[in-house]
Parts: C-alpha cells; sequence; structure tokens
C-alpha cells in the first residue's frame, strides 16, 4: 500500500492515498448531486407559483382593460362630436385664411413681377456695362499683345524705354536743361544729359538696359536654365554697366555719376530680390539702376534744385532791382533839397522885391509932400519922379 502509485507535482502519491482521494471525490460528487436534485425540486414549485401569480394577474389585467376599454370608447364617441364641431370651425377658418393668403400672393406676386422688371432693367444696363467693359478688355488686350510685339523686339522695346524716360523728364524739368541724345566731346550720344544750376556738368541717365536676359529668366524651366539664365543678367548687366562708365565719364564735362534706366518695376523688383551682387557692382562703378519711379523722384529732386536756383536768380535781380530803386531815392532827395534851396532863394528875393516897394511907396509919400511955386515948374517934375520910382523898382 505504501508503493508509489504515481509523481503529482514533484511529489509521490502511494496507492492508499490514491484510494483515499477517490473515496472523498466519489463523495463530493454525490453530495453535488443531491443538492442539485433538491434544487431542481425547488426551482419547479417556484416556476409553478410564478406561474399561478402571472394568471392571477392576467386576469386583472384583462378585466382592467375592459373597464378602460370601456371608458375609452365613451371618451371617444364625446371626442368625434368635439371633432365634427370643430372641423366646421377649422373649415371655415381655413377657407377664410386661404381667401387672405390668395390677397397677398397676388398682391406679392404682383410686385415681385414689378421688382422683376426692374431687376431686368438694371440686369439689362449691367449687361451693356459688361459689353463695354469686354470690349475694353478686347482692345486692352490687342494693345497688350502689340506691346508684347514691341518689347520682343531689341529696337522697338529700345525706343519704348527711351519714350518712358523722356515723357518721366519732360513733365518735370524745363526744356533748358536737359537734352536728349547730346553728343559728347569723344563723340558719344547718351540717351539724355540733364545740366543743374550752378554746375556746367551734366548728369547722364541711359535708357538701354538690357531685358533679354530677364526674359529668358522668366521663361526658364528647371534649376539649370534658370541658372544659366541668371548668369546672362549678370554678364549682360555688369557689361552695360562697364560700357557706361567708359562711355559717359568724362571729367569737367559730365558728372561722376550717371543712372541706368529701368522702364519695368518688376523687373526692377527682381533685380533688387534676386541679383543684389549686381546692384553694388553698378554702385561702385557710380551708377544707379533705377525704376520709373525713382527717376520721378529724382527728377522732381531735380526740380526743386531749378526752382531753388531760379528763386535765387530772381533774388539778386530783386536786390539789383531794390539798389537802383533806392539810388533813385537817394537822387530826389538831393533833387528835393536842391529845390528847397530854390524856394527858399525865390523867398528870399520876394521879401527883398517887397523891401524895396516898400522904399518906394515911402520916398513917393515923400515926393507928394513936397510944394512949388508954379505949376510949369511941378510939370518937369513929375517925370523926374516917375523915373526914380522905376530905378527903385529896378533895384
Amino acid at each position: 500500500m505504501k508503493e508509489i502509485a504515481f509523481i503529482l507535482l514533484d511529489r509521490p502519491v502511494t496507492w492508499a492515498e490514491a484510494a483515499l482521494g477517490f473515496a472523498g471525490l466519489s463523495l463530493l460528487l454525490l453530495v453535488l448531486v443531491v443538492v442539485s436534485s433538491w434544487r431542481g425540486a425547488s426551482r419547479r414549485a417556484l416556476e409553478a407559483a410564478m406561474a399561478t401569480e402571472r394568471a392571477r394577474e392576467m386576469d386583472d389585467k384583462v378585466a382592467e382593460m375592459n373597464r378602460s376599454q370601456a371608458e375609452l370608447s365613451g371618451r371617444l364617441q364625446s371626442m368625434a362630436e368635439i371633432l365634427s364641431t370643430r372641423q366646421g370651425d377649422l373649415a371655415r377658418l381655413v377657407a377664410e385664411r386661404m381667401d387672405g393668403l390668395r390677397q397677398q400672393v397676388g398682391a406679392g406676386l404682383e410686385q415681385n413681377v414689378r421688382q422683376t422688371s426692374e431687376s431686368l432693367g438694371k440686369l439689362q444696363e449691367r449687361l451693356a456695362v459688361i459689353d463695354s467693359a469686354q470690349k475694353n478688355l478686347t482692345d486692352l488686350t490687342s494693345e497688350v499683345v502689340t506691346l508684347k510685339d514691341v518689347l520682343s523686339n531689341k529696337q522697338a522695346r529700345g525706343a519704348y524705354g527711351q519714350g518712358r524716360m523722356e515723357a518721366i523728364i519732360r513733365d518735370g524739368l524745363p526744356a533748358a536743361f536737359f537734352a536728349f541724345q547730346p553728343q559728347l566731346s569723344n563723340g558719344k550720344r547718351p540717351d539724355c544729359m540733364v545740366t543743374l544750376p550752378g554746375d556746367g556738368r551734366g548728369l547722364v541717365i541711359d535708357a538701354k538696359f538690357p531685358l533679354e536676359s530677364f526674359t529668358m529668366l522668366r521663361e526658364a524651366r528647371g534649376d539649370e536654365a534658370k541658372k544659366a539664365a541668371g548668369v546672362r543678367v549678370r554678364n549682360d548687366v555688369g557689361v552695360h554697366v562697364k560700357d557706361i562708365a567708359e562711355r559717359y565719364f568724362l571729367p569737367g564735362e559730365t558728372q561722376d555719376l550717371a543712372l541706368l534706366f529701368v522702364p519695368s518695376e518688376s523687373i526692377y523688383a527682381d533685380l533688387h530680390e534676386h541679383f543684389d551682387d549686381v546692384i553694388q557692382k553698378a554702385h561702385r562703378a557710380r551708377i544707379m539702376i533705377v525704376s520709373p519711379s525713382l527717376l520721378a523722384l529724382a527728377i522732381q529732386l531735380m526740380q526743386s534744385l531749378v526752382r531753388d536756383a531760379r528763386m535765387r536768380e530772381e533774388a539778386q535781380v530783386i536786390q539789383s532791382e531794390v539798389g537802383k530803386l533806392l539810388a533813385d531815392v537817394r537822387r530826389l532827395g538831393d533833387r528835393a533839397e536842391k529845390l528847397d534851396q530854390h524856394f527858399r532863394q525865390a523867398q528870399e528875393d520876394v521879401s527883398g522885391i517887397r523891401t524895396s516897394a516898400g522904399k518906394i511907396a515911402s520916398r513917393g509919400e515923400r515926393i507928394g509932400a513936397l510944394e512949388f511955386d508954379d505949376a510949369k515948374a511941378a510939370e518937369p517934375t513929375l517925370p523926374f519922379a516917375k523915373g526914380l520910382a522905376l530905378k527903385a523898382a529896378a533895384e
């Protein structure tokens, strides 16, 4: 009995232990069977009681439903009567509302027709405006195509840039201060030369900006093509800047600064954004690249300088005229003083004449007071007295 029957979890189990365990297991199973049977009987008894209770409740509910059905039938009958009454009222109300709604709809339709007519009229006017705008757009498109053809030709593009530059300069400066295509001492002819007052040297403006390389850059597809176009832009602008510096910088004849005119604001912006080294190279060569707006600003500055110079010239003329006026005033004062002297001399002469007249009168009175013996002696005396009076008046 102490022999090992098997090993369970690394522990040897003998036959006695195995038999004892089997007996215990059988007893446990018997207990479980008994308990299960008792629970089944209890469950069946409980189910029978519950079924009886459900049947009773069902009977109560059926009776309640019958009572409720009777009440519901009564209520339905009363509701049917009320609904018949309300239906007549509703029909009358609906008819009245339909009449009002029909009138409102008619008025609304009439107003909508009127508004639609007005809207159609306005729409026709706008369509006419749109047709006109479309015609203008077509004309503008043809003009843009023409402008593209002009810009594709080098000579025509140069004439276009020259024309824009000339228009800006003519609008801002008097004709005496600029010249187009003047000839320099070395035989070269710049596009324009502006002469400022007070300085005999002219400011050179060149309008032959190279645009072919920029066209290639905008039409380039791919990094290699864009890089090649960028190299060409740098080379073309650098060569043109060098040509301007060699041709138009003449000591004593031109300014040591020149302007390179770019006829397009977008090209000028691209040049400043992507080719700053070209701008710096031009600055080192004393050449300033300007767009139409910057050229107009520079021309306005030159216009202010010309205006200041003219104001200074006019001020000098005014000062000269004021000096002449002061000289005339001095001469007038001298002449007035001489006239005053003549007036004083004339006053003295008049005073002497009055004194002589007084003396003559007193002498005449004394002569009239004399007495003579006979009339014959008195006759020659009268002419003698008149002679004395005339002599005294002459004195």
